[in-house]
């Protein structure tokens, strides 16, 4: 056993699973195993460990509800770190909301429209985590997480626990700091105003109805592969393209959504690596446009 996994048992850092396949943690259903996925459930918890995986100089990752992610079929070295179920609580006082790092947003919008308080209706088919929302300015319909936050608490990578007001998050397009000073979202506040529930219902509904004609979200899949263009749409090139129904081994664009790969059974990351070259070189050779994958990929490779 590597010594940095043995010394996890002496400090309190929450439940440790070794070899854990990322498959389970994953919407593509893909990827190999992780020497060590670690569920602290709260801030003492992420804070030791943290501190630990720092000290002794340990690659770690955080995972939430798994989208937006392509993990390696030879799985990941080093820790994969997922919030425990402290760490999910979501609190309302007035127009203001706490939500824990690892609450689920799709959760979070549903509470906050049964409150009555609106902003956060964007957030209804965004299936990730309050964390992965806040790291990755996560957005839809024309609004994004930049426009209701009001400030994280974070985790960085030496232990120590920092507040972070808007204005320190450096908020862009599927962007914040988090990219580029490394760090755990334990909790954030957001913003809200009072709304009408019915309309604020209506407007979910509305939004939930045209994902399920538009996506296909009853096999495994993670969302948007690539970002949009500047200008255009991925999906629109794509199908323009001629490329919806591509398949390489169980990975296959959807004939729903263009820009969804999804997992007919047996994908694995490789299949979905040498699909996402494919769209790639055919959009550049025929449209002279580069696109930037939405999805990370991680793990060795």
């Amino acid at each position: 056993m590597q010594q940095w996994i043995s010394k996890l048992s002496q400090h309190e850092v929450g439940t440790v699973l070794l070899n854990e396949p990322m498959s389970k943690y994953t919407t593509w259903k893909i990827g190999g195993p992780a020497d060590a996925l670690i569920v602290p459930e709260n801030k003492l918890q992420l804070s030791n460990l943290i501190r630990l995986l720092h000290e002794e100089q340990i690659p770690w990752m955080m995972v939430g509800k798994g989208s937006n992610m392509l993990v390696s079929d030879q799985g990941i070295r080093g820790a994969v770190i997922k919030l425990g179920q402290e760490l999910e609580q979501i609190k309302f006082s007035g127009t203001e909301v706490n939500a824990g790092g690892g609450a689920s947003f799709v959760r979070l919008s549903i509470m906050a429209g049964k409150q009555g308080m609106t902003g956060l209706e964007f957030a209804g088919g965004i299936p990730g985590t309050v964390g992965g929302a806040v790291y990755m300015n996560a957005g839809a319909h024309g609004s994004d997480v930049s426009h209701i936050f009001k400030s994280a608490e974070i985790v960085l990578e030496t232990g120590e626990l920092v507040t972070y007001t808007a204005e320190d998050m450096a908020f862009a397009y599927r962007h914040s700091i988090l990219h580029d000073q490394r760090g755990i979202v334990v909790e954030a506040q957001f913003s809200l105003k009072e709304g009408d529930r019915l309309e604020i219902a209506a407007a979910m509904a509305a939004y939930k109805d045209r994902r399920r004609k538009t996506q296909p979200l009853q096999q495994p899949c993670a969302g948007s592969v690539f970002r949009n263009p500047q200008g255009d749409h991925a999906a629109r090139l794509i199908e323009a393209a001629g490329l919806k129904g591509l398949r390489v081994g169980g990975a296959e664009v959807s004939t729903l959504h263009a820009n969804f790969i999804v997992n007919t059974g047996q994908a694995t990351a490789e299949d979905v690596l040498t699909l996402m070259e494919q769209i790639k070189d055919t959009i550049a050779s025929k449209y002279e446009i580069a696109l930037v994958p939405e999805v990370f990929f991680v793990g060795e490779r």
